[in-house]
């Protein structure tokens, strides 16, 4: 039977999200992949204990996370109700609706139906009572924002989440459902864009605007599905995703031309006392907004490496120099 580390808060850090009273884990642990029905189990138990045992709290889920859609959730759910039930109450676990899911115009996107449907599925695939965050997965073309706004809404109100979220959304689109909810007096706290060293487009507006609203942030894909790892200091492997491009924006095209920056952000790293993939955490971990980063793992070692960052989160102003001139190479290149 799993017993967490007693020593497990001692050395994570944990961000308030916005002006809000949650706090979650600097690092947090996302089940986008390695969770899935294909995945061996007992790996994915002991990823989780050794996240919980790190004092990552915030566990991050979505409805199509697989393959097939749905296992993660199911395989998570096996293991919060065997090893991880006594610590419910210490952890924040979200979900999210808005990819597609099942057949029919019902199983897709952001109507009222959609969601509070699929909200209802996620909580029976991992026997949770409530989501302590609920997350519209992307924003929908074609339905009212008002509308996905008071289902998230509904969702709470019926206590089957405590907090609600948005991803993929714009600026302008965050800020549209933003004054919804303030209409609505939904607990809105958080938002959670693409981030990382090679894809900074949040820093043009997006992280004002929560700023500005006192919304938090948590990261995803914080080390751009591996680029940003040792991975590829030296040329695509056989064995990477890049190799096998399964991932639309991690192709050869698109890794290649990367390379070379890269191998000059781990120069910093290792000047740093870090690997890339730590450094490049912590590099995230910069922005004010950001309460935290995602991480993902395919053996709990990978867990125990990426929470090393947190031991080194200050640049000084040369090294951030550094590292924009290591990407404005990249950018023009």
């Amino acid at each position: 039977m799993y017993s967490a580390n007693k020593d497990r808060y001692e050395k994570m850090i944990y961000n308030r999200v916005g002006n809000s009273g949650l706090q979650i884990s600097a690092i947090s642990f996302g089940l986008w992949n390695n969770f899935g029905s294909v995945d061996p189990y007992e790996n994915q138990k002991e990823i989780i204990h050794q996240a919980f045992d790190l004092g990552i709290t915030y566990f991050d889920l979505a409805n199509n996370y697989g393959p097939i859609p749905g296992s993660a959730e199911e395989n998570f759910g096996k293991i919060m109700a065997t090893d991880m039930k006594p610590y419910r109450d210490e952890m924040v676990i979200a979900s999210k609706a808005g990819h597609e899911m099942w057949p029919g115009p019902y199983g897709n996107w952001n109507s009222r139906k959609s969601i509070v449907a699929s909200a209802d599925q996620s909580l029976r695939r991992t026997g949770l009572d409530y989501f302590d965050i609920f997350y519209s997965h992307r924003p929908d073309p074609m339905t009212p924002v008002a509308e996905t706004a008071q289902a998230l809404d509904q969702l709470v109100r019926q206590g089957k989440a405590l907090y609600i979220g948005i991803s993929k959304y714009s600026s302008q689109e965050t800020q549209e459902i933003i004054d919804i909810f303030k209409e609505l007096k939904t607990p809105f706290i958080i938002h959670q864009p693409r981030y990382n060293m090679f894809d900074r487009k949040a820093e043009q507006d997006l992280f004002t605007t929560l700023g500005e609203n006192k919304k938090g942030a948590v990261g995803f894909s914080s080390l751009a599905q591996g680029l940003l790892s040792d991975k590829y200091l030296k040329g695509i492997p056989n064995n990477s995703r890049a190799n096998k491009a399964t991932i639309p924006f991690l192709t050869p095209e698109k890794v290649e031309p990367t390379i070379n920056t890269v191998q000059k952000l781990n120069q910093i790293a290792q000047r740093r006392g870090q690997t890339l993939p730590q450094m490049a955490l912590a590099w995230n971990l910069r922005i004010p907004e950001l309460a935290s980063v995602l991480i993902g793992a395919s053996n709990p070692k990978q867990v125990i490496e990426n929470v090393k960052a947190l031991d080194n989160l200050s640049f000084s102003p040369e090294e951030l120099l550094e590292i924009d001139h290591a990407l404005s190479e990249y950018a023009v290149s």
